[in-house]
């Protein structure tokens, strides 16, 4: 199976008007910087650049940035739809036929599997509306066959494993060009068996963290909480100091009492959540001796920290904002050696697993409760963490 099914061409063609290779030269492009920085970091201007026109050769073919957004996200999904059609129409083994799709989505640009995931925010009701069908419709289908496999499962199981599958399978993608790719391939086939093997209902609870890790003993952290949710609702670039400080009840020149800049903020949102991460990191060190063990308590201490509080994904999502940044050079470098824990017990576990294998295999379990924590109706469910523990405890042992 080819990957180019899941690409989103921007060669000309022959049966298509010029018009039509224009629009898809600049929705790719569009797509590309909305996946690399966020949307609210990217200009028309930007846009124009990489696709190598001028702007107001955009604006010939969409009205601004936000129909650019949804154009990109439409051919995202019809990448996706196109891919899951071939692969698992007619299939006699559907569940093998979902294995090599993904494998092929593994192949295309990482923004296929993501981009639509991320712009619902930025999509009129309307236009998420078209989305959210869409990507249901081949979701259902993904489930679909798992439960071939897996009969036992309910729909709403199946739905779990398929959306969890899409989510590895994206994370491969956005790392699949720095690595072998037969192994990035190996190792996506080999996670999504261990995905369908699993049975989201036998989750068990995990236990709650102390609950001094999410206090708000000040003023500070009140700014710090309550920027967390603008940025995350709306963007770092679409929140003001003004609106900040109405949150908490003071104006927005009160809020540099505290804090020089909006930037400022956004750093000791991310210094607090990897203070956070550390914390778990050393309980989980303290409790356990063993190396099985110590994972297990990463898993559920992330996904306490990820699922109670705006911080860690809010951290992800505006890196862009802060690039050059020293104090964000050290977060993110707070960020990788965290990664590196986890990667290091597997490799106690499972020392003859190719290291390049073990930090796919790390990334994409941190890429399943990442994504989901994203899609606001899910983490509201009470078996929201536990799930979303015990499928990345599933993925990470042999």
């Amino acid at each position: 199976m080819g990957y180019g099914r899941f690409t989103m061409s921007t060669e000309k063609s022959a049966r298509r008007p010029r018009g039509e290779d224009r629009r898809r030269q600049l929705t790719a492009a569009a797509a590309a910087l909305f996946f690399e920085r966020g949307y609210p970091h990217v200009s028309v201007a930007d846009i124009a650049r990489r696709a190598g026109v001028s702007t107001p050769t955009v604006y010939r073919y969409f009205d601004d940035k936000q129909a650019l957004l949804f154009a990109a996200t439409q051919d995202c999904v019809a990448a996706f739809e196109r891919g899951t059609d071939e692969a698992l129409d007619g299939a006699d083994d559907q569940s093998a036929a979902l294995i090599d799709a993904a494998a092929a989505l593994s192949g295309a640009q990482p923004q296929v599997t993501s981009l639509w995931r991320w712009s619902g925010q930025h999509l009129t009701t309307e236009q998420n509306r078209e989305v959210v069908a869409r990507t249901r419709e081949v979701l259902r289908r993904w489930a679909g066959a798992i439960a071939q496999q897996r009969p036992d499962l309910t729909q709403r199981e199946s739905t779990y494993l398929a959306g969890a599958i899409l989510s590895v399978t994206g994370s491969i993608s956005g790392r699949s060009l720095r690595v072998d790719q037969d192994i990035a391939e190996s190792t996506l086939r080999q996670l999504i068996r261990r995905l369908i093997s699993l049975t989201p209902s036998a989750a068990p609870p995990i236990p709650e963290l102390p609950a001094d890790l999410f206090a708000t003993p000040g003023r500070r952290d009140e700014i710090l909480d309550a920027a967390a949710r603008l940025f995350a609702d709306q963007g770092f670039a679409g929140t003001g100091m003004d609106e900040i400080g109405a949150a908490v009840g003071i104006t927005g020149p009160s809020v540099y009492k505290h804090f020089p800049s909006k930037e400022s903020i956004l750093i000791a949102i991310g210094q607090r959540s990897a203070l956070r991460l550390e914390a778990g990191a050393l309980a989980a060190a303290a409790t356990s001796p063993e190396p099985r063990g110590q994972l297990d308590l990463l898993v559920d201490s992330y996904v306490q920290s990820i699922s109670g509080a705006p911080d860690l994904s809010v951290s992800f999502q505006s890196r862009f904002v802060l690039a050059g940044n020293p104090q964000a050079i050290e977060l993110i470098a707070g960020q990788r050696r965290y990664v590196a824990r986890w990667i290091e017990l597997i490799r106690c576990l499972e020392p003859e697993t190719d290291e390049q294998a073990v930090s796919l295999t790390v990334h994409a379990a941190l890429a399943i409760v990442n994504d989901a924590v994203r899609m606001p109706r899910s983490t509201p469910r009470p078996e929201f963490a536990a799930r979303m523990a015990y499928l990345m405890k599933g993925l990470l042992h042999a």
